[in-house]
């Protein structure tokens, strides 16, 4: 496992560990564009998250995808900007699953939601804007990924 991804899965299971709120961040997917028959990223959303006891208790991430064999599998990781170690589709095979459930026979709406922990496991968490990279994988093995399918913030709660 390359060290960017052990930096990356870090930095994505402490976040897991910090605290959420609910508000929806919507960042386009230019950087998703894939070729003709590969799988599409849609419209894709991260809720915001503030650390500590009185944040809220999860991650939220949801993503619309499709592709005309339908999709196998959505896999995630949440990275902090401040770290400049974006992942690579290469990188992605041993991260956490979104599940999916299928809205037509080619389109799935993909939902990831981790806890959060308390003040704790919030310590060593970078503040400010954070992604969640995708990779997408198709029922006929085709694969699209953005490192940047969706922006939210992380802050500390002030109290």
């Amino acid at each position: 496992m390359s060290k960017r991804l052990v930096v990356s899965a870090l930095a994505g299971a402490v976040v897991v560990g910090g605290g959420a709120a609910a508000t929806v961040a919507l960042v386009g997917t230019a950087d998703a564009a894939a070729p003709a028959g590969d799988p599409v990223i849609g419209k894709s959303a991260s809720d915001p998250v503030v650390l500590g006891d009185t944040g809220t208790d999860a991650l939220t991430f949801t993503t619309s995808v499709s592709d005309d064999s339908g999709i196998r599998g959505v896999k995630v990781l949440a990275w902090p900007k401040s770290s400049y170690l974006a992942p690579k589709a290469s990188e992605m095979a041993h991260v956490e699953s979104a599940t999916c459930e299928a809205s037509s026979a080619t389109t799935s709406v993909c939902t990831y939601r981790a806890p959060v922990g308390g003040r704790k496991d919030a310590a060593g968490i970078p503040t400010g804007t954070w992604y969640m990279a995708v990779l997408v994988t198709a029922e006929d093995h085709g694969t699209t990924f953005s490192a940047k399918a969706s922006a939210f913030t992380v802050t500390r709660h002030a109290g």
